[in-house]
């Protein structure tokens, strides 16, 4: 397993890492994409006033409740009492796309999660990237290569501590080579919000 554990306030970290490689750009990493002030007045404004919603949904023939809390909102109506339209423009001028669809997550604790996975492409925009913002504590995200890809015997995990303010973006491409997702931690978790821009074909 690679690990990166770049703090946002880490002066001598790299303005930028390749996590993976590929045609589009792959899986890219900036550490101190905005800084501490305003990463940590952004998630005041997402945690105590987004439209957080708790979902459930069918599981091994049973209802389970969705570990983390969601809130969706289009880039054409965002709601002027949060902070979505300044991080879209933030966004666009690093790692631009048509994002038309904003999706959060909040993970309250450690025992909140999303399990390894891959982003659907059928109502994704070819080509585009998904990318998002990290706020709140820091949490560690997994990549690793998809069951097909992986070679026998080696462990080709890539393990990266979301520092509060970074950037993550993970091209179009990178969603049929690689799974992400984040564990829960067995660790004291303060709470973390994900802000991810989508650039959705269908709305």
């Amino acid at each position: 397993m690679r690990a990166f554990s770049a703090a946002a306030d880490d002066l001598f970290a790299p303005r930028v890492l390749q996590l993976v490689d590929d045609a589009e750009g792959g899986v890219r990493y900036w550490p101190r994409f905005v800084d501490a002030q305003l990463a940590r007045r952004w998630f005041q404004q997402l945690h105590a006033h987004a439209a957080w919603t708790h979902l459930q949904r069918p599981m091994y023939q049973r209802i389970v409740d969705v570990p983390r809390l969601l809130a969706h909102y289009a880039t054409d109506a965002l709601p002027t009492e949060l902070p979505l339209a300044e991080i879209l423009q933030r966004v666009q001028a690093e790692a631009p796309a048509p994002y038309n669809r904003i999706g959060m997550n909040l993970y309250r604790d450690g025992d909140d999660s999303v399990a390894m996975h891959h982003d659907k492409l059928h109502n994704l925009q070819p080509g585009q990237p998904i990318t998002l913002v990290s706020l709140g504590a820091p949490r560690r995200m997994l990549i690793r290569r998809q069951a097909r890809g992986r070679l026998a015997g080696r462990d080709d995990t890539i393990a990266v501590d979301l520092a509060p303010g970074s950037l993550l973006r993970m091209s179009h491409a990178s969603q049929l080579s690689h799974e992400h997702g984040i564990p829960k931690s067995r660790r004291e978790q303060p709470p973390r919000i994900s802000v991810v821009f989508r650039a959705r074909s269908v709305d």
